[in-house]
């Protein structure tokens, strides 16, 4: 801060007259003309003074921060540096530190200005240069002086308040860049800080050797022993001994956090005096709490509850002493009926950790009314959300009915930006907890229509593996799904697992006249007209399934699949879904259909993918009791993320929701391994012999599967707008879609197959017409295809050429993939004609949340956890046209100090490379 003392009188003055302005015209006039004096002083031939020169740069200095530009005076202030007197030195680094660009030709002169006065052993010039240093905290400054100061910093004869401004200067530079400081003899050197007798330095050398160990454990883990002993000195002392770092009665509380938080680097010391001394500790300041207040003061109780949760935390960090951890959840159970709500939240916060310790999750579970009742009562959002998280985090098989009704009750009012997660956590504990499957089944049922907006694809995917895994669970799945289903208003999730449920097992209910295979059917069908176009597929691969469990509705559902609702629909996955159904269930034989649409096989055991979206959603460190979920989940009970395994029987599907049917993946044989994710799916597509794919059923030698892939991936449709927005006609109206000859290959073939539907040669003024332009990729193209138009307006003829967007990304596959797949693959792509590789300069804002929506956009999947740079992005994807696939692989890393980009991509074709870093590259 610039006192009013250094502070020239005539910028006290113009300060004055600037706050007393009538308005900000007349603040502006009086700027502009002290601006223009400034100016004229610094160019005039008579050289100013020391004082001079920081009068007006103090000026400026206080003029930019009212808000206007400074554009001068940079030069005056590096003089103002080589002054011997403070203020005019201090001056000069205030303007430094505020207004100097890191990239400015002036870094050179001030660098050197720094060095002299680190040099000087002055304790007040060194001071200033190093605060200078740590508020620009650029790349340059650290280069420059990342290694002289640890030597300002561990000198013998440095005084304290320059090695507390050396330890917090370089702990600046070291988080801004910390591959340019150096680790050296220095380093054991600092640690011994933490025994200085100033509490300043060990204050700020113990913020340092923090942030240094969590990188460097082992280089700095003799800090553990000291920082006991300085911890142990604190706590028992009293307030008067500390007099100078008291904080309302509170000796060094700021000291004893940052002691604690550097504990928590390391395991529990193995030396027993020193695991004997820090228990002694965390034991006082737990007694500490439980003692009356010594002040009634906020401060006071602020101070006090710091130390004992940073205690706490180290107690669960090490989580070696029952006692502590008993005694810690017993603390924090006070804690949960406090009146301020932020040590209510703190408490909910530290007892979800202390859960999921064994020593101390009987303690934890005693508070559960009080938990169920912070739900119920809390006014704010965030406590009821640390509210569910306890409880999710408390629940084992004693409680867990109790914890998941309380939720599914608490799900009604919850908040809306909470609700998803509650949906996962009360899908894991159902998961996790049940023994008898009908109450689980139960409560899915329930979690959908209460929440059926929240309850994600993951969900009603492992309500479905479950059922399937478990034939003592199916006949009652289908059984309530099909009641559920009779609400006159049903969730589209309910009619999704409905749908897949009764198509798998509606015949264990179809003995029951209540639930006749027509009746089952009907119920199904009168949602069908409110459903999304997914939802529809999957009922339609309902009714195919039925075709083959119940015979005498055969003519019902096909003439369902005949109607024009079905084969002309304007959706080509409906349309196309209808007409292969149907043309199925006419030809093919009873013994074909059987073994075609026989049941699913189990799903193979993984990881919950309820559990892994919830690991994704809040992070590993926050989602509880991970390990345990994973070690006591019921192997029965297993399935994987995303159901792409099928049997012999498999026909096709459009989306992952109608997979479950088995019918959208490649079908298999008896010996072949259903494929476990869409990375093997990428394997196939890098390989150079084409895998083979089992046929539709023993004797065919039609590819269905693969045929219906090819069309649905290699193909899309256009719909084009035309509008006349005069009032006169367009007569002779033709719109012609061009292939350029780039879009030729051998002489003979396209590579884009266009059909186009005819419009109307007369287009009425105010009118507009549709054009329908079907699009089959034959082989990758480079160019884009062009839309002519041609027509006559008022006796003129006219004719317009645009391009058409249909680029090669346009016929994209995501694909997912662990990053172990990825590298491995990415490995398989090594030769150089394969990789393109493009580094630009970024057009637009480096934003990293728009740079993974153009990543997405462009059709590829974003693969996230996968680079071991978390700056980086990656996807993954495959081209595909009706000759070939191709798989793709990119990899883009931003610079956002250079703002450019470097994009790379691997294909199994150089020109496909080449292309999709053209196009990707426009994006950014």
């Amino acid at each position: 801060m610039l006192s009013s003392k250094g502070c020239p009188k005539h910028c006290i003055l113009m300060c004055v007259l600037l706050i007393s302005g009538k308005s900000k015209e007349a603040e502006i006039k009086r700027i502009n003309k002290e601006l223009a004096n400034i100016r004229s002083k610094f160019k005039g031939d008579k050289a100013l003074d020391g004082y001079s020169k920081k009068k007006y740069v103090c000026k400026l200095l206080f003029i930019f921060l009212l808000g206007h530009d400074i554009d001068f005076g940079h030069m005056e202030a590096v003089n103002l540096l080589s002054s011997n007197r403070y203020t005019e030195k201090q001056i000069g680094y205030l303007f430094i530190s505020v207004l100097v660009n890191s990239n400015s030709e002036l870094i050179r002169l001030i660098n050197n200005a720094i060095k002299n006065d680190l040099a000087s052993r002055n304790p007040t010039f060194m001071g200033l240069a190093l605060h200078c240093i740590a508020n620009v905290g650029s790349r340059e400054m650290a280069e420059a002086f990342a290694g002289e100061i640890p030597k300002i910093l561990v000198a013998g004869d440095t005084m304290d308040s320059v090695k507390q401004s050396a330890a917090l200067c370089l702990l600046r530079l070291y988080r801004t860049s910390p591959d340019l400081v150096p680790m050296g003899d220095w380093t054991s050197r600092v640690v011994h800080l933490l025994n200085d007798q100033h509490l300043g330095v060990v204050t700020a050398a113990t913020s340092l050797i923090t942030t240094l160990a969590q990188k460097n454990p082992e280089e700095f883990k003799t800090s553990v022993s000291l920082a006991v002993s300085r911890l142990s000195r604190i706590v028992t002392s009293a307030s008067t001994d500390l007099q100078d770092y008291t904080y309302y009665f509170v000796p060094a509380p700021w000291l004893s956090v940052k002691l604690l938080r550097l504990l928590q680097c390391y395991p529990p010391p193995e030396d027993p005096a020193v695991r004997g001394r820090l228990t002694e500790c965390l034991e006082t300041i737990l007694n500490k709490a439980q003692e009356p207040p010594k002040s009634k003061k906020v401060q006071h109780s602020n101070a006090k509850n710091a130390v004992l949760f940073e205690a706490i935390s180290l107690i669960i960090h090490h989580d070696s002493e029952p006692n502590l951890l008993v005694r810690a959840c017993n603390q924090l159970g006070q804690f949960l009926q406090h009146r301020e709500t932020n040590l209510r939240y703190l408490a909910l916060e530290s007892m979800c950790t202390l859960a999921s310790s064994e020593f101390s999750h009987e303690a934890v579970k005693t508070h559960i009314e009080t938990v169920i009742n912070a739900l119920k009562t809390e006014r704010d959002v965030s406590v009821r959300q640390r509210a569910v998280d306890l409880l999710y985090a408390m629940c084992d098989r004693s409680n867990a009915q109790q914890i998941v009704a309380e939720m599914l009750n608490y799900l009604e009012t919850a908040d809306y930006s909470i609700r998803e997660e509650i949906v996962l956590k009360v899908a894991i504990l159902a998961e996790k907890y049940a023994v008898d499957y009908t109450w689980y089944v139960d409560t899915i049922l329930n979690l959908i229509r209460i929440a059926g907006d929240y309850v994600s694809e993951e969900v009603w995917y492992r309500v479905i593996q479950i059922v399937i895994n478990r034939d003592d669970v199916q006949g009652y799945a289908a059984k309530t799904v099909f009641e559920a289903l009779q609400a006159p208003a049903c969730h589209e999730n309910l009619v999704k697992v409905g749908g897949y449920i009764l198509g798998e097992f509606g015949n264990l209910i179809a003995g029951d006249p209540r639930s006749s295979p027509l009746i089952q059917f009907n119920l199904l069908h009168s949602k069908f007209h409110l459903c999304s176009v997914p939802t529809r597929a999957l009922l339609l691969s309902t009714y195919i399934k039925f075709v083959n469990l119940f015979p005498e509705i055969k003519t019902t559902i096909q003439d369902v699949l005949r109607s024009d609702s079905q084969l002309k629909n304007a959706d080509v996955e409906l349309q196309q879904r209808a007409v292969e159904y149907l043309r199925l269930s006419t030809i093919a034989s009873t013994d074909i259909l059987a073994t075609v649409l026989e049941e699913m096989p189990p799903f193979p055991e993984r990881e919950s993918s309820i559990l892994a979206k919830l690991k994704k959603k809040k992070g590993p460190g926050t989602v509880t009791d991970l390990e345990e979920i994973k070690k006591e989940r019921s192997s029965d009970m297993n399935g994987s993320a995303e159901p792409t395994s099928v049997n012999a029987s498999a026909v096709s599907t459009p989306s992952p929701s109608a997979d479950l049917l088995g019918l959208g993946a490649a079908p298999l044989t008896n010996s072949a391994p259903p494929p476990s994710s869409s990375g093997s799916l990428l394997v196939d597509v890098f390989s150079d012999s084409a895998s083979a794919v089992a046929p539709l059923a023993p004797g065919s030698d039609d590819n269905f599967e693969k045929k219906y892939n090819n069309f649905r991936f290699c193909s899309r449709r256009m719909f084009i707008f035309y509008g006349n927005k005069t009032s006169t006609q367009f007569l002779n109206f033709t719109p012609t879609v061009i292939c350029s000859d780039d879009l030729h290959f051998l002489k003979q073939f396209l590579c884009l197959n266009l059909q186009t539907k005819p419009v109307d040669p007369t287009v009425d003024g105010g009118a507009q017409v549709q054009q329908v332009v079907n699009i089959e990729c034959v082989s990758d193209f480079m160019e884009a295809p062009i839309l002519n138009i041609q027509f006559r307006y008022g006796g003129t003829f006219q004719n317009l050429s645009v391009k058409l967007p249909i680029t090669l990304n346009k016929f994209f596959q995501p694909t997912e993939m662990s990053s172990q797949d990825f590298f491995q693959r990415w490995k398989q792509l090594s030769n150089p004609k394969q990789e393109v590789q493009n580094i630009f300069k970024a057009k637009h804002p480096m934003d990293a949340e728009i740079t993974k929506a153009k990543i997405i956009g462009f059709g590829s999947a974003l693969l996230e956890e996968v680079d071991p740079n978390p700056a980086n992005f990656v996807g993954a994807g495959i081209i595909h046209t009706k000759t070939t696939q191709i798989g793709c692989l990119l990899r883009l890393e931003p610079n956002l100090q250079a703002q450019m980009y470097r994009l790379t991509l691997r294909t199994s074709k150089e020109a496909v490379s080449q292309r999709l870093c053209e196009l990707l590259s426009e994006q950014f």
